[in-house]
């Protein structure tokens, strides 16, 4: 996925990347960060923001940590400062992970990818999505069948013992929102990248992986 994804990365890049897509949520190399390591490591001079990640905060906890840990330039930023950052040309491209991809290419992933996207095609910025085969559900025509699991409306009002909004305020929480199809760029998997049209693309990579 990284050799794939290294593909699509120029020689000097600032990347944008939401949540956490790296060995701490994937297990081994990653696939967002995955990419953007094996950038890193054939010499590309690339610079990572990070966007906290509300509410869980698992581009600041996480994300942010991994970059750290390997020397790769990253700068933490709150989720509201993305669109500033796209306006001053700040961001070159988007890398994000994926939960759950529909086989027309519609893309389920952490609360908030689908704002990045907006912003990523109003301002004519490419939005990758990196994700194994394994998330593909070709039994989901679109996005509007995938469940989204809604969460404790505790993990807004609080954190840890620090109570950040009022007991008793009614919160929306869902964990995750869906990223039309048509806002993607490309897929990068393990076998290769995906372009529009995607749902021929992503049947026909189906059907050449098979035994």
């Amino acid at each position: 996925m990284g050799v794939y994804g290294n593909q699509l990365i120029p020689r000097e890049a600032t990347i944008l990347t939401h949540c956490n897509a790296g060995a701490l949520a994937t297990a081994g190399f990653g696939t967002a960060l995955g990419v953007i390591r094996t950038a890193y490591n054939v010499g590309k001079k690339v610079h990572v923001y990070v966007d906290e990640t509300r509410p869980l905060l698992q581009g600041a906890r996480l994300t942010a940590w991994e970059l750290l840990q390997e020397g790769i330039p990253v700068t933490l930023i709150a989720d509201n400062m993305a669109g500033y950052l796209f306006k001053q040309g700040k961001i070159d491209l988007v890398i994000v992970g994926a939960d759950r991809i529909a086989a027309n290419g519609d893309v389920a992933n952490k609360i908030g990818t689908y704002s990045v996207a907006v912003l990523a095609h109003y301002h004519q910025v490419p939005f990758y999505v990196a994700a194994p085969l394994s998330t593909f559900d070709l039994s989901l025509a679109t996005g509007k069948q995938i469940p989204i699991e809604e969460r404790d409306q505790d993990e807004m009002r609080k954190w840890g013992e620090y109570q950040l909004a009022p007991q008793d305020v009614p919160v929306y929480n869902p964990a995750f929102d869906v990223t039309p199809a048509k806002l993607v760029t490309a897929f990068i998997t393990e076998k290769g990248i995906i372009k529009p049209l995607f749902a021929v693309g992503i049947q026909n990579l189906f059907s050449n992986s098979e035994p």
